[in-house]
């Protein structure tokens, strides 16, 4: 007899009988987990929220606050924080919601549903973050620029010594920089906590599509 035929045999003999899993153990199983993970998306944007409210609350009375109070009076400045302070309680009032319409949904579709609309949020949640974060940093930038007398001073030289186009290039480069490392770090936070979550969120959804088929 061909040595295959005799591995099959033996294969056949020696195989485990592994209990198949209904539709029902399946979703309820993919149900728990995804309502896991959106519950926990929504403890981690709590504790970032917080995290950067008592970093703001830290910083009371340092010189750097002071610098930060000076820009504070700025018109531009409060409607950019009014603004992001909205749109954040906006992102937090959403990923509560999606963990609660998950929490009780009790069918495979809608749930899917939930898990692609959870998915969006994260992500318009972090190109929100990034984006004010470049938006705030060139206002910043110009403000000093024009207001702050230390900068001024630094400005008035490099016009008399006819460096201006040293001078501001310099500016640019070293924000590019500073903002190219913040950009960084923030993505790798992002990727590390949200994007390990959104991947096993994923993975549930898959598993729900396979029902659908």
């Amino acid at each position: 007899m061909d040595e295959l035929e005799l591995l099959k045999k033996d294969w056949q003999r020696d195989a485990v009988e592994y209990p198949e899993l209904t539709y029902d153990e399946i979703y309820n199983m993919s149900h728990a987990k995804s309502s896991s993970i959106v519950k926990w998306i929504f403890y981690i944007s709590l504790i970032e929220f917080a995290f950067w409210f008592v970093i703001a609350f830290a910083l009371k009375g340092t010189a750097f606050s002071e610098k930060v109070q000076s820009l504070e009076s700025s018109t531009a400045f409060t409607v950019l924080s009014i603004f992001s302070s909205i749109i954040l309680l906006y992102f937090l009032y959403r990923f509560y919601m999606n963990y609660k319409n998950i929490s009780s949904i009790d069918n495979s579709r809608r749930l899917m549903k939930n898990i692609l609309k959870t998915r969006r949020t994260v992500k318009m949640y972090v190109y929100f973050n990034l984006i004010f974060l470049v938006i705030s940093t060139v206002y910043g930038v110009f403000y000093v620029i024009d207001h702050d007398s230390t900068t001024q001073e630094l400005v008035s030289k490099a016009t008399a010594n006819g460096e201006m186009f040293k001078f501001y290039a310099g500016i640019i480069i070293v924000t590019l920089l500073l903002l190219a490392i913040a950009i960084g770090f923030l993505l790798l936070f992002y990727w590390l906590i949200y994007g390990i979550l959104l991947k096993r969120l994923n993975h549930n959804y898959k598993e729900l599509k396979k029902l659908e088929v």
